[in-house]
């Protein structure tokens, strides 16, 4: 069974990607399984300078689900190209390398500093939401997602994937805005906003107050939330929101996406990612199915 797919221009081997900051660059889960046998892999959004992120308690579990405000924690763009990405080249994985900035011009001089390396793809961080500057507050303003995504199409010839957030009125408005933007591709969903409270303090449990939510309670929204960017742009979709089990990524595929992302899932399970991989390949032999055929083959009432 051919399980591959064309994501601008790009061939993965198969449509399961893990996301970015899920994974880290994916040292640790490359001694579980090769991580050559994803799609591709996502890198923890890089910022120009090194940042230590949050700080703790950043993280907190919910009913089916966790929220974080790890706040991009990353090494430094120079510092990952010395360093990771020759890893992720030598562990054969093809790579989406996710970059924050914190103005257009930050955000392109990041993509111009990748643009000469065998980084596969680029991932515009324009949703995070744990981040003091930049992040959602760009990836909420249509204008400011299609002015990020032009100046960063100026400076680098690799594909653009601009990465989308739920915590708006319309996603399709802001999908719209990274199309017109010259953007390659979407990918959606972003954490949603949320909070918990400790009721012996009164307390915010996270430090950050507020922070992402992913894991299987989001699953729903991004299941729609792909379906309605399916009908409003012509561009690839990765669909990413609660993806844990082949059956997910499965209905993420039909309902639009072209490949899906697994990210809190591998949190919780090292290998989830690798199982679908798995499962979703036994799926479409029983099936007699392609993924590319599964792609959008939702049948509307």
């Amino acid at each position: 069974m051919d399980m591959s797919v064309n994501i601008a221009g790009v061939t993965l081997k198969n449509p399961v990607i893990v996301s970015s900051g899920c994974f880290a660059f994916g040292r640790e889960f490359n001694e579980f399984y090769p991580i050559s046998e994803l799609g591709a892999v996502a890198t923890k959004g890089l910022t120009l300078e090194k940042r230590e992120g949050n700080p703790t308690p950043r993280v907190a579990e919910t009913p089916s689900g966790m929220l974080n405000a790890v706040g991009l924690q990353n090494p430094g763009i120079e510092d990952y190209l010395k360093y990771e990405l020759p890893f992720m080249e030598q562990a054969g994985a093809t790579v989406i390398a996710n970059i924050a900035g914190k103005s257009a011009d930050e955000f392109a001089l990041l993509a111009e500093k990748l643009d000469g390396t065998s980084v596969a793809m680029i991932e515009l961080n324009v949703s995070c939401p744990n981040v003091a500057a930049g992040g959602m507050n760009f990836g909420v303003n249509p204008a400011a997602v299609r002015e990020i995504t032009a100046a960063v199409k100026k400076k680098t010839s690799k594909p653009v994937i601009v990465k989308l957030t739920p915590n708006v009125t319309s996603i399709s408005e802001i999908a719209v805005a990274a199309e017109e933007g010259g953007a390659d591709c979407v990918s959606l969903i972003n954490t949603l906003l949320g909070m918990r409270i400790d009721i012996r303090t009164r307390r915010p449990i996270l430090k950050n107050n507020t922070g992402g939510l992913s894991g299987p309670a989001v699953w729903p929204v991004a299941l729609r939330m792909v379906r309605d960017v399916r009908k409003a742009v012509k561009l690839p979709i990765i669909g990413m929101g609660g993806v844990t089990n082949c059956e997910t990524a499965v209905e993420m595929l039909i309902a639009g996406a072209d490949a899906v992302s697994i990210g809190s899932a591998n949190l919780v399970d090292p290998y989830a990612a690798y199982a679908v991989v798995h499962e979703l390949a036994e799926y479409c032999e029983k099936n007699g199915v392609t993924p590319r055929e599964l792609s959008g083959s939702l049948l509307e009432y």
